[in-house]
């Protein structure tokens, strides 16, 4: 296992103690963590998952606006924050690993670490139910 920069392993500290979904992706977008609260709208618990690429998120997940079209990988937020290093944020639909369909509305951001540092991005999420 790669060891961690010290600013990824305390964001990941603080994300398990949130009650608002979190997810944490590194440098190449690849997933490195996400918390429990997160587990419930991604469908699978983070320690049951494996491994997901940045390129997988699309096949993995499903995300659509509203009128169900696919939505490219390099438009999500992760994608957008982690990419450009500026904040992003989006409304848009996503199928869990556990098959239900969710709208999702989330904000991410690059996490630059001292002396400009691009050590990731992580996105705080949550499930919209406009029921």
């Amino acid at each position: 296992m790669v060891q961690q920069e010290v600013e990824v392993i305390l964001l990941r500290q603080l994300a398990s103690q949130l009650a608002t979904p979190v997810i944490v992706v590194d440098p190449a977008g690849d997933l490195l963590y996400f918390n429990e609260p997160a587990e419930a709208i991604l469908g699978r618990r983070f320690d049951e998952t494996d491994e997901i690429r940045r390129g997988e998120f699309t096949a993995h997940f499903q995300p659509t606006d509203a009128q169900g079209n696919l939505i490219k990988a390099d438009a999500l937020p992760l994608a957008v924050a982690n990419d450009r290093l500026v904040p992003s944020h989006s409304r848009f639909w996503i199928r869990g690993l556990d098959g239900v369909r969710r709208q999702i509305e989330g904000t991410a951001f690059p996490l630059i670490g001292q002396n400009d540092r691009h050590l990731g991005s992580f996105a705080i999420f949550w499930e919209i139910d406009e029921a």
